[in-house]
């Protein structure tokens, strides 16, 4: 298979908003090293343009997502400048294909975490604080139709983070046990707790430090740091305004126009 020819292929449908075909029915063998390569490609060819990578996102931390995938590990993605929102900002949905959104826990780092063999309890002493976090998922590839390895090409499905709250040190903060509630026009309609990702959030960050370190990279001091889903991902629409309160670190929100 021919990396940058994909990486293209996903940044033209990035540009032009028209969904491709799966890469896994291109390319039947493609191997989920072949999938990363493809993602860091299109990194570097953003950061070429001028973006500047301010963290990154792990996605499919639950065993359900893992099982739908039939994998035994989450995936991730970057995160670039042009990507970050503020709570309560409006996002015009214009800039997406397919969008859906997940909320979680962001970790904001003040040291490096470079793996392998890096431990929960090293991510609990490199992290600075956590807050709330929105992530917005979208998908380059036509209706969703993806196996492991377009996700992974595609960037984990990642498209724009809103970050909330207020900045909550980890000291006496067990985030298994946080809950969260999550509103759509002031409405409850979901609920959760930290400990469907991963058990703890803190396992997928270091996880995610670990896995980095196959292809040389590290987590950055002042990076933001999506710990994963921890409820099924919502369609959005135009008029709708989502909001995702949590325990002990407060409140996201975002809302959505055309």
């Amino acid at each position: 298979m021919n990396v940058k020819e994909s990486a293209l292929s996903l940044l033209e449908a990035e540009r032009t908003k028209q969904p491709i075909a799966p890469l896994t029915d291109s390319y039947k063998k493609i191997t989920v090293d072949e999938a990363y390569h493809i993602q860091l490609e299109q990194i570097q060819q953003k950061v070429r343009n001028g973006a500047v990578i301010v963290g990154k996102k792990i996605g499919l931390t639950s065993k359900v997502m893992q099982a739908m995938f039939n994998v035994e590990e989450p995936d991730y993605g970057h995160l670039l400048d042009s990507m970050m929102h503020l709570d309560g900002e409006t996002i015009s949905l214009k800039e997406f294909l397919q969008p859906k959104l997940e909320f979680e826990i962001a970790f904001v780092l003040k040291k490096d975490l470079k793996g392998p063999n890096v431990t929960a309890f090293e991510v609990i002493e490199a992290t600075d604080y956590v807050v709330p976090a929105i992530e917005v998922i979208d998908s380059r590839i036509k209706d969703w139709n993806i196996r492991f390895e377009d996700t992974v090409a595609d960037n984990g499905s990642s498209a724009r983070a809103i970050i909330g709250g207020k900045p909550t040190k980890l000291d006496n903060l067990d985030l298994s046990c946080i809950g969260m509630n999550v509103y759509k026009n002031g409405v409850c309609f979901d609920s959760a707790a930290g400990a469907a990702v991963m058990g703890n959030p803190v396992r997928a960050v270091a996880w995610l430090a670990n896995a980095l370190s196959r292809y040389g990279i590290s987590l950055y001091a002042g990076e933001v740091i999506l710990s994963g889903a921890l409820s099924k991902a919502v369609p959005v629409a135009a008029g709708e305004t989502f909001t995702a309160e949590f325990a002990h670190i407060g409140s996201v929100s975002a809302a959505f126009g055309e």
